[in-house]
């Protein structure tokens, strides 16, 4: 292999023959594809097909990862060269053995299958624990040690010094052996990995080999197959240490008593002997924590490290063998290797400073966590429960197996600990949260965010923006170094750009010009404001001063003559009141030079040119003195400055006909300067007139004829007009003056629209951050941008704008009042006066205008693509000022553009540009479907082949598939797959031809089969990839946007690749932030956009610095592809385990030396969703792919490759933020049950005196960090503080105010539960898979039975049985507590209750309208009623969603089966408890006969049901009287015996109330478990009758649900509440939701009545 290599690039001729070299697979053509790619992509193929589309079992197929680790190991030499086609690698198991359900251990019996490699993928809960176990352990140490602190003595931490004391706190290292054994780690003593390719070679074999003891075994049982005999060595050495340990540490403990405990007396007994020998025990503790002392040394000396890790020597190398065998459990700070020798996770270590920053933050974070743990919940915890261990309890209300036996009431002690002990291990992630908006708030500070958030601001800081725009946009000529350091960060200046002459200005002038158009073509401003904010193109080479947009000097000039005309000759104090306000200044000066420039370039007449030079001089002259007020009377300036307004309206006209009415203009302002301005000199004046003058440079003038002095200046070729030829530079500057002097009113609301603001202030605040230097376009990093599409909307058509909804509602009447400014400025850009006058006009233009307009409003793939065209404007215009000269730069960037002039240097040096651009840019949209599309003549292509059009350097990849005949035989035919790659035809020179939209194909590769084998996304970007070009690839997801002024700054950006971040390692992807843009649609909306907006700010800000842990999360990062490419693309695709197939990109690049920054400075758009029913599937979506990752090999190498203070990093900001959301809800119900035992039992009668149950203090404090976490205060404080830092913090608090007030806190503990239940269901069954959300606009109203089949499971069920707890809390709790500890403690519960049952109906708009819970109510039963079957979707039939409900469970495994039956007991509990409280049974005794009984009554209701039902069938055709009788006879005794029970044993409503809450449980248990075991229950013949019972159990929640709605909406107010609360953040912006959903249809029929 290596030798054809050779010969290949030796040119392919053998030295010996001189023949060209052939490759041993044959050189024929596609013989690499056939022989090389196919066989492996088969094995793929066929290994995703036994996945069945991921529902199979991870460890039942080998998914890439096995497959690409299998070349990792020197068994891939075995394949040969040419590949042998029998290789253990090409064989998989006959496809009947693929999947066997029944037996979850034994892979598929085929001897040559290799089976899963390094890594088995299972599903547990307890990857969570292998994983992160060090940390677990840390924690489970520290408890103990903080219990046993607190038991003894007065609790006071310094009771450890204390001799006994001490002692008992030394058993950690006991509970540490044994945690090895069962968790197992062996602690390497090495940092990260010494995991390499040795001297030629490769050793792997099998993951976790000196990892855990029992749980790796088990865990990695499945990988037996590839593992060495060394690797299986290693196991038993690992079990037997750790037991040794365990004995060991046990054994020489219990000596170093006199008098021992209860557990070391046991020890001693066995091993005789009564002496004491602490020294033991202190020598096996130091032996055990050797490796650690060597740790330590590691971790504070990484260099050591370094080189232990890439060393070769046999000792060091025996010795990184033995290390892997356990010997301490204690090194929690170092990273060990739980892997053989792999090719990822080495060096991942940090720079010490950057160790040293993330070291300090998580020692700060664990030390409060700590203290806050041991003083508020386990020291105030151990009197009381000390105090009821010590009571004795003898009378119970329920049939107490274990009277006796209970010794220490340890169920009580049980029921107050546990949700402590829950909250213990959850806390962490409050702390993390506070910790991480306190620090990434200063980071934040540090890095300028948030210096310009306003108008105000960005005006006070203007004049510093030409320099800053200079320092940071355009390449330096001089290469200075740029200050760094703390001053630097402090405080950063700019050469301000004092003059219009210069380049600088040129420059500033065609950028920020630049960005204002864009600004007008988004229709962001009008025109208006286009003219207030730009800035004069062409600079005007005689004023002296930088010429600032009109925006800053609007009525500046009207101010200033006001001023000047009260001056009353006090010229000093004038002076100062205008140089007080700089843009006065400015603007006072650029009008005097601009009036004098245009008077002089007017006046050409020879007697009259003096006239005029004189009064300019003098007016200098008496300027530069500072007497000008004193001298000239300013009284008569207003009616100057009103002659001059009109002299310039007479020339932006510039109309012939005017030349009259400009003459006596002229005069006028003459007489008005001569004779009440200039009245000293007037003399003067009138002798330069009437004189022959020959002043310096003039020649004799003839004396004039006696006339009156108004004929001055109408002789003819006096004064110039109308201004011939009428140059675009002398427009701009008329105008421009116009504004100047016109321009009352202060504009300090330009631009108006909000979103202008922001993205005007955001920018002008970047230029001030820290950014590289920018190179020029020539010497930049070239880049790509890669958009996976598949079938989102492209474009709206006319028909998809105009078809209104239900509610009568249309896209386009929705966009016109969500963006009502945008819509205005729309139609004075296509220049219409409204909407009728637009569609009136016949004209495809408009429409198209019409079509875009809507949809850059929209998610469409339109948007994204204009987005990211700007680049190539960018670099377009950024490439011009690079190479153009001075003279092409002062005429400035839109004369090129528009240049009609056939000169060659300048079509040369705009062509350059294009060239430059397209060589440093390429964007590349991976349309899966095009091809299809294409052919069925679908819209969609149509759409895309115009965006290609519309932009040509555009190209699309699709997959095409094309049927082609196989040669053999004649008709077969057989499919084949291409790669494609398109662009739009180039237009034709030729006019006479007729133009027309095609496509044209650049590349085209064969594939072995269809390219979407995993899921769909990162396959279509993995099959495109190779047609990107360059050093960077940006992956832009569909719903992304883009702007101009953002995308000036990526060449910047892409320097950073050229640094090094750490000061170990360059840069492999660096992080953008996002702005999102979908928060005005609705409040649901605006708290998403909130949510996502401060993770990807602040979030990500401080993961990437100090704490040097941020992944890619799917936004607009920019990859080094080379690094990427080399290292198998920028996504994982397996099915299922890389759901979410972003964050694997992250983790591959980490794992694999990488290092993945964040820089502020970009912003990229981002579209959310923005219903409830789309976020909550997009919510799930990410759960599903959390759960999936916990479970994969690459968090579990991340975990153990990480150092400490690293791996908590990771941990608690990937899949340990969502295992903390699950503990959060675990903790409710871990209260709630135990609180139910307590009543039921009667203990909490019996212990009522106590005030570990009367007023628990801890208890009350775990349960309010349990419900910080709920109502989102995790998201809320970082949310609060990015709004803070950015648009200020008064800002923050009001919004934060308004959100509370929209029910935010609802939203927030909604979306818990969602995360809760898929991230949970997950890790047990699977069932995670790809939701697609839809990204449209959502004002439509959910019906019912949709929110039912999506929150059902979720959320519906869940808060049912909390409410039950609840109730049965309520009922029989209430007689001995006090009242203010439970609604502490209950509150929050009975929030998350009626959250979790009524949040979609609440935010479901018009959720409370009368005629839609009518159409609602007629819709659910339709679809409950409905029989299901084959083919019959889950929206139609009760039955078919039902089967799907319990798909995940037939995939499950036993493990899963069993886990699933032990949670359903719990139903079982109630009924137990609650029917020794019956009035009935409470008189008796509490034998266990009552309980018998109550059992023997459900299976009565349930054989009457079953006869029922099976009458119904059998009778109910022939019978049909009879039947009728039957069901009477059972319903009349049934009242007889409710009756007969009411007057005997006085039977109370009470009483039936409990029987429904004790036997309903007991009901859905049953249910629940006999759907775990369907194929049993099946085979018995009663899934007929579980159906039945199910539907009826749906049907009583359907009407729980839908009562109180229903009850509601009798009240119109509701509805009017509700409509004001979801839409408020669109109220503000002037959306009348109330006409949305009614105006239409009044326009409608009042058009129809006409």
């Amino acid at each position: 292999m290596a030798f054809e290599l050779y010969g290949m690039l030796a040119g392919n001729v053998s030295p010996m023959t001189g023949e060209n070299v052939k490759p041993a697979y044959g050189g024929e053509e596609e013989a690499f594809l056939r022989k090389v790619v196919t066989p492996i992509y088969n094995v793929i193929a066929k290994e995703a097909g036994r996945s069945k589309k991921g529902r199979s079992k991870h460890s039942q197929w080998r998914n890439y990862d096995d497959l690409n680790e299998y070349f990792w190991s020197a068994d891939c030499f075995r394949l040969g060269w040419p590949m042998r086609a029998d290789a253990d690698f090409f064989c998989v198991p006959p496809e009947h053995l693929a999947f066997d359900k029944s037996n979850d251990d034994k892979p598929p019996n085929n001897d040559r299958w290799v089976g899963k490699v390094n890594f088995v993928e299972i599903r547990s809960f307890w990857h969570l624990f292998r994983s992160f176990d060090r940390m677990w352990s840390f924690f489970i140490l520290c408890l103990q040690a903080m219990i046993i602190v607190a038991w003894n003595g007065s609790g006071d931490p310094s009771v450890i010094f204390n001799g006994d004391v001490f002692k008992k706190v030394l058993s950690v290292f006991i509970t540490a052996a044994i945690l090895k054994l069962g968790q197992g780690r062996g602690w390497n003593f090495f940092a990260e990995g010494e995991q390499r390719a040795d001297s030629g070679k490769l050793i792997n074999k099998g993951e976790g080999a000196h990892g855990d003891a029992v749980l790796d075994v088990i865990l990695s049982w499945k990988a037996q197959r590839s593992m060495s005999l060394y690797v299986k060595l290693r196991y038993i050495l690992k079990a037997v240490s750790a037991a040794a340990w365990v004995i060991v540490l046990s054994v020489t403990y219990a000596y170093t008593w006199d008098n021992p405990p209860g557990f070391a007396q046991t020890i001693k007994s066995w091993f005789g002997s009564n002496s004491s020998a602490p020294s033991l025990f202190i020598l096996a503790v130091v032996i055990y924590l050797s490796p650690n002392m060597l740790a330590a040394i590691f971790f504070l000396f990484p260099f050591i490290r370094r080189f232990l890790e890439r060393s070769n020597y046999r000792i060091v190398m025996l010795m990184m063998w033995w290390s892997q065998v356990p010997s301490s459990n204690l090194v929690f700070l170092v990273p060990y290797n739980c892997q053989p020798r792999l090719y990822v996770g080495r060096g991942m270590h940090e720079s010490t400073f950057s160790l040293f920053k993330y070291t300090m933050f998580w020692v700060l974070l664990i030390v409060t966590k700590l203290a806050f743990s041991y003083y508020i919940e386990i020291k105030p915890l151990v009197g009381p429960t000390q105090a009821i261990m010590s009571v004795k309890i003898s009378t119970f209300q329920w049939h107490e197996f274990f009277p006796h036996g209970t010794r220490n009431n340890i169920g009580v002690v049980i029921a107050l600990w546990a949700p402590i002990i829950l909250v213990y291990f959850m806390d962490t992630q409050i702390w993390y949260a506070i910790f991480s908006t306190l620090f990434g708030g200063i980071y934040g500070a540090f890095r300028r965010l948030g210096e310009i958030r306003t108008l105000g601001m960005l005006r006070s800081r203007f004049q510093s923006l030409p320099g800053a725009f200079n320092a940071s946009l355009i390449p330096e000529e001089t290469n200075e170094p740029r200050k760094k350091g703390l001053k630097a960060t402090l405080s950063r200046r700019f050469t301000q750009v004092i003059s219009n002459k210069g380049k600088e200005a040129a420059r500033f002038a065609q950028l920020w010009n630049q960005i204002i158009t864009s600004f007008r073509e988004e229709d962001l401003i009008s025109d208006r404001e286009m003219d207030l904010l730009l800035v004069p193109y062409w600079a005007d080479t005689q004023l002296d001063l930088i010429q600032w947009p009109p925006f800053l000097l609007a009525s500046k000039i009207p101010i200033a003559l006001d001023m000047a005309k009260d001056s009353n000759g006090k010229d000093r104090e004038l002076k100062k009141r205008i140089e007080a306000d700089n843009y006065m200044s400015c603007a006072v000066r650029e009008c005097y030079a601009s009036f004098k420039s245009i008077i002089m370039h007017l006046v050409q007449g020879e007697r009259e040119t003096p006239v005029i030079e004189y009064m300019f001089n003098e007016v200098d002259k008496h300027i530069e003195e500072g007497t000008l007020i004193s001298e000239f009377k300013m009284s008569a300036l207003p009616s100057l400055y009103g002659q001059f307004v009109q002299l310039i309206k007479y020339l932006l006209d510039n109309n012939p006909k005017d030349r009259d009415q400009v003459v006596i203009l002229f005069q006028d302002m003459l007489e008005v300067v001569t004779r009440d301005i200039m009245m000293e000199d007037q003399d003067h004046i009138f002798s330069l007139v009437d004189s022959s003058h020959g002043g310096s440079g003039h020649e004799g003038m003839l004396p004039l004829e006696p006339e009156p002095q108004h004929q001055l200046f109408a002789s003819e070729g006096a004064i110039r007009f109308p201004i011939q030829p009428l140059t675009a530079a002398w427009t701009e500057k008329i105008k421009r003056l116009f504004l100047l002097l016109t321009t009352k009113e202060s504009a300090m609301d330009v631009p108006s629209n909000l979103e202008a603001r922001r993205r005007i202030s955001f920018f002008s605040n970047s230029l001030f951050m820290d950014m590289p230097m920018a190179p020029k376009v020539r010497n930049m990093l070239s880049f790509s941008v890669l958009t996976p599409y598949y079938t989102e909307e492209v474009l709206f058509s006319l028909h998809d704008l105009d078809s209104p909804n239900e509610d009568g509602v249309s896209i386009l009447f929705y966009l016109q009042k969500i963006f009502p400014d945008e819509w205005n400025n729309f139609l004075e850009r296509v220049k219409c006066s409204s909407e009728e006058e637009l569609k009136g006009n016949e004209s495809d233009e408009l429409e198209e205008e019409l079509r875009l307009w809507a949809s850059y409003r929209g998610q469409t793939l339109t948007r994204t693509v204009r987005g990211m065209m700007y680049y190539r404007k960018a670099l377009e215009l950024q490439a011009f000022l690079d190479m153009a000269k001075d003279e092409d730069l002062m005429e400035g960037y839109k004369a090129i553009e528009n240049s009609d002039d056939n000169s060659k240097g300048e079509r040369s040096l705009w062509t350059q540009c294009q060239a430059v651009a397209d060589m440093k840019f390429t964007y590349v949209v991976s349309c899966q479907q095009y091809g299809i599309d294409k052919r069925s003549g679908s819209p969609r292509a149509q759409d895309i082949l115009r965006l290609m059009t519309r932009y040509p350097s555009l190209r699309v990849a699709y997959i095409d598939e094309v049927e082609e005949p196989v040669k053999d035989s004649k008709k077969k035919i057989n499919k084949v797959y291409y790669s494609c790659l398109v662009k739009a035809m180039p237009k034709s020179s030729s006019s006479s031809e007729p133009e027309q939209n095609l496509d044209q194909v650049i590349y085209k590769i064969k594939l072995p089969g269809p390219a979407i084998l995993g899921e769909g996304k990162p396959e279509n970007q993995n099959h495109a990839i190779i047609f990107t070009r360059g050093e960077g690839l940006q992956t832009i997801d569909m719903n992304q946007d883009n702007y101009m002024e953002e995308a000036l700054k990526m060449r910047n950006l892409l320097q950073e690749f050229l640094k090094k971040h750490d000061g170990v390692r360059f840069p492999s992807i660096l992080g953008l932030r996002e702005h999102i843009f979908t928060g005005s649609v609705s409040s649901l909306a605006w708290f998403m956009s909130n949510q996502e907006t401060s993770f990807v700010t602040i979030g990500q800000r401080l993961l990437a610095n100090p704490l040097r842990v941020r992944f890619h999360y799917g936004h607009p990062d920019v990859f080094d592809r080379l690094f990427h490419l080399t290292r198998g693309g920028v996504s994982k695709a397996s099915k299922v385990i890389n759901l979410s197939e972003d964050i694997f990109a992250g983790f591959n690049s980490t794992l694999r030396e990488g290092n993945v920054t964040h820089h502020e400075y970009i912003q990229v758009g981002k579209g959310r969703d923005v219903g409830l029913n789309q976020i909550s599937m997009f919510e799930a979506k990410i759960a599903n792919g959390n759960g999936e990752q916990t479970l994969s090999r690459d968090v579990y190498r991340l975990g153990h490759r990480f150092d400490f203070f690293r791996m908590l990093s990771c941990y608690f900001t990937t899949v340990g933020f969502y295992f903390s959301t699950l503990i959060t809800v675990l903790t409710v119900y871990v209260f709630l049950y135990g609180r139910l035992y307590l009543v039921l039992s009667g203990l909490e009668e019996g212990l009522s005196t106590q005030k570990a149950i009367r007023d628990n203090k801890p208890l009350q404090v775990a349960l309010a960090s349990q419900s910080f976490v709920q109502i989102g205060f995790l998201m809320a404080l970082p949310m609060l503080m990015e709004i803070g830092l950015e648009r200020g913090f008064r800002t923050a608090l009001s919004e934060f105010i308004l959100m509370q007030l929209q029910l935010a806190p609802v939203f927030f503990t909604f979306s818990l539960g969602t995360k809760t239940h898929y991230f949970g269901r997950t890790l047990l069954h699977g069932g995670a898979k790809y939701r697609p959300t839809g990204r449209g606009f959502v004002v439509f109203h959910a019906k019912f039975a949709d929110n039912y089949r999506l929150y059902s499971r979720s959320h519906f069920v869940k808060g049912i049985e909390l409410m039950i707890l609840l109730i049965v809390y309520q009922i029989f709790g209430h007689s001995y507590r006090s009242a203010v500890a439970y609604i502490l403690i209950t509150i929050s519960m009975w929030f998350m209750v009626g959250t979790w049952l009524f949040a979609p109906f609440l935010f479901n708009p018009s959720g409370f309208e009368w005629q839609k819970i009518v159409d609602d109510w007629t819709d659910w039963n339709k679809w409950i009623s409905n029989r299901g079957g084959i083919g019959v979707p889950p929206e139609k039939s009760w039955e078919s969603w039902w089967e799907e409900e319990q798909d995940h469970l037939q995939y499950s495994g036993i493990r899963g089966i069993i886990v699933e039956i032990l949670l359903s007991l719990r139903f079982f509990i109630y009924q137990y408890g609650l029917v020794y409280h019956l009035n009935i049974t409470k008189k008796g005794t509490k034998s266990f006969l009552v309980y018998g009984i109550s059992w023997l009554v459900i299976f009565v209701i349930l054989f009457v049901m079953k006869t029922v039902s099976v009458g119904r069938r059998k009778f109910s055709a022939n019978f049909q009287l009879v039947f009728r009788l039957i069901k009477g006879m059972i319903f009349l005794t049934f009242v007889s015996i409710l009756v007969t029970l009411i007057a005997l044993p006085h039977m109370t409503l009470q009483d039936i109330v409990v029987c429904i809450l004790a036997f309903m449980p007991t009901g859905w248990g049953m249910l629940q478990i006999a759907q775990a075991l369907k194929p049993l229950v099946r085979r018995a013949g009663f899934w007929g009758s579980v159906k039945t019972l199910a539907r009826g159990y749906e049907i009583v929640m359907g009407l729980l649900l839908f009562t109180p709605v229903a009850f509601l909406a009798w009240f119109p107010f509701v509805s009017e509440f509700q409509t004001r609360m979801l839409f408020n953040q669109a109220f503000s912006r002037g959306l009348q939701i109330s006409r949305i959903l009614g105006g239409q249809r009044k326009e409608r029929s009042s058009r129809n009545k006409e």
